[in-house]
């Protein structure tokens, strides 16, 4: 169930790899897709935006989970490009115990903190208490989302886009069937969305468990695999931490953007809320190729071929921007038609969510290229330059929330992702060019 990208056409393994990769990020998309969905449709508009003012924090810790768990995996991706099977579970073992003690950590600051958190963030008062009954639910439930990330992560790494997308759909289905359970049946409000995502996660863990053991004999662990060194968790963390730190500092722009946003009052937060879930829904075409550049990357860095690292960007750099196109076009003309399956025609939602969705779209192609040099530089081993990068888009944010919200308004919060990708996608590339000059050059890329 492995697959070696190392050999064989660039774009045509990382066209095949991304696409079960784009399906099962679609799927992701629905868990919360589905919560803000049966919420905005049954329980209405405050509802709405109760469960969309939590985003920040969601992104901010859950966030750094999984960006945690993606640094874990480039080392097992690297050794299972130099075929080092001992390595490859010598990773898998340090990843489960690094992951637990971050999940532990963040279960425990978290939970207690929730309802403070959405305080500062400046709630509207008529939605704090649905909004604090749905995030506690999902931070008691960080084990769940730690740990299937971590799976699939794994899986992924080894070559294998195709299982995790199964297991997501699964969830995704049941997730769905919850939502309509305990929302329409138990009159659990918002919290019942949060119960079902938490469950529907958990199961998909247990699949990705269960595949392990019966598939994959190259993650069987021994004994002597969990006698892990200091250098061993030194090795993964160093890549581990700042991607972690890269997603919760983006998050953080997220959050300062957020509060900016909740005194604009419910309907802007139910607009932007519903509009930039149609957004998540269409980045996740540029998303899944700049994920699979990781795995690319890291593979054929561990195989030592760097002139086929080289090819696969630019190739796939090609397709992402062509999409991203396609992708602007769609969102700005239909849009707000999927929009409106999620608030229907309320008064004023439909109009601002169509801003978000024109300014946000016009710049999917600088996204296309942040995405894809990221994930390779993140694949070759090198975490400074996107954490920084991670710190630019904070910056951006903080300027859009500061200095755009006031005078212009829904607009103005609007043009903060445009901003913020601006801001990351410079230094970014600049750091790329600079790599790959440092790296060797040889003939072999096939």
């Amino acid at each position: 169930m492995t697959k070696d990208l190392t050999h064989g056409s660039p774009i045509k393994l990382i066209f095949f790899f991304t696409i079960p990769l784009l399906i099962g990020n679609l799927f992701q998309q629905l868990y919360s897709m589905a919560d803000t969905l049966i919420v905005g449709r049954t329980l209405g508009v405050d509802a709405l935006a109760a469960v969309g003012c939590t985003g920040g924090i969601t992104f901010l810790i859950l966030g750094f989970a999984q960006g945690v768990t993606a640094g874990l995996s480039i080392l097992t991706a690297q050794r299972f490009g130099a075929q080092d099977a001992a390595g490859v579970r010598k990773s898998f073992a340090t990843g489960i115990l690094f992951s637990a003690g971050v999940t532990v950590l963040l279960t425990a600051v978290s939970v207690p903190l929730a309802r403070t958190i959405l305080r500062l963030l400046n709630t509207p008062a008529e939605i704090e208490e649905q909004a604090y009954e749905f995030i506690v639910v999902i931070l008691a439930g960080i084990v769940a989302s730690m740990l299937f990330n971590l799976l699939s992560n794994i899986i992924r790494a080894l070559g294998d886009s195709r299982t995790p997308l199964v297991f997501l759909v699964i969830a995704s289905v049941l997730n769905i069937a919850l939502d309509f359970l305990f929302i329409l049946n138990f009159h659990m409000g918002v919290a019942g969305a949060g119960y079902a995502t938490v469950i529907a996660q958990l199961v998909s863990c247990a699949c990705c468990v269960i595949f392990i053991a019966k598939k994959l004999p190259i993650l069987h662990l021994h004994r002597q695999d969990w006698h892990v060194t200091r250098q061993d968790f030194y090795a993964h963390a160093r890549l581990a931490l700042p991607m972690g730190f890269q997603s919760s500092i983006i998050a953080m722009g997220t959050l300062i953007l957020q509060a900016a946003l909740n005194g604009l009052g419910a309907t802007a937060v139910a607009s932007y809320t519903a509009a930039s879930k149609v957004d998540q829904l269409a980045i996740q075409v540029m998303m899944s190729f700049g994920m699979t550049m990781a795995t690319f990357a890291a593979q054929n860095y561990g195989a030592g071929k760097m002139d086929r690292i080289r090819k696969g960007v630019r190739q796939c750099l090609t397709v992402s921007i062509l999409l991203s196109l396609v992708m602007t076009c769609i969102n700005i003309f239909l849009g707000k038609y999927l929009v409106r399956l999620f608030v229907d025609n309320a008064a004023g939602v439909i109009d601002l969510a169509q801003v978000y969705l024109v300014i946000n779209s016009s710049f999917y192609f600088i996204l296309a290229v942040l995405f894809v040099i990221r994930y390779t530089l993140q694949g070759l081993g090198k975490s400074f330059v996107p954490t920084f990068a991670g710190i630019m888009e904070l910056v951006m944010r903080t300027v859009a929330a500061l200095a755009l919200v006031g005078p212009f308004g829904f607009a103005g919060a609007s043009a903060s992702n445009p901003l913020a990708w601006l801001g990351s996608a410079v230094p970014l590339c600049i750091a790329y060019f600079v790599t790959m000059r440092r790296l060797p050059t040889g003939k072999d890329t096939a």
